[in-house]
């Protein structure tokens, strides 16, 4: 069972939070190089906070037996969760509204970072939000999943963080 005991809860929550972001990146990944489902510059923001969330999680998961350390790791994954559900939120309520989303936030971040140049093939932007917001997963933009899933690691992120 998968809360066994109460003093694996953290460890096992942590582990399960970097798969479940790695997994969603994946998932984004299959979709666009076998399905051609173009990114916009608010998917590839979201697909590097996740990166993100899923690293901490594991650096968690590693110093479980620093409680402290342990706690402050869920702290920052929690965070990055709100920005990512409001890149998600931002993305489906806003940018996907709009013809073009060149040069807005997301993508100046991902240009400062120089994500595209770093690792093209998961941070190359070929699309614009409105054409991304056509694509559709079991009938609900990727956005709205990209969300949900922030707020189901918040949602557990919470939920260990104010367990003993």
């Amino acid at each position: 069972m998968f809360v066994s005991s109460p003093s694996k809860l953290p460890a096992r929550a942590l582990l399960a939070m970097a798969a479940a972001s790695f997994a969603g990146v994946g998932i984004a990944l299959v979709a666009q190089h076998q399905f051609g489902v173009k990114p916009c510059p608010w998917c590839v923001l979201q697909r590097a906070i996740y990166l993100l969330i899923g690293a901490l999680s594991l650096l968690g998961w590693l110093v479980q037996a620093k409680r402290s350390l342990r706690q402050a790791a869920l702290v920052v994954v929690l965070m990055l969760c709100a920005a990512g559900l409001t890149a998600a939120v931002f993305q489906h309520e806003v940018a996907s509204q709009s013809a073009t989303c060149a040069m807005g936030l997301a993508d100046k971040i991902i240009t400062a970072l120089q994500l595209e140049e770093l690792w093209p093939s998961v941070f190359m932007v070929t699309a614009n939000c409105a054409e991304a917001a056509a694509y559709r997963l079991m009938g609900l933009p990727y956005e709205v999943w990209s969300g949900l899933l922030f707020a189901a690691l918040s949602a557990l992120g919470l939920w260990t963080l104010t367990r003993r």
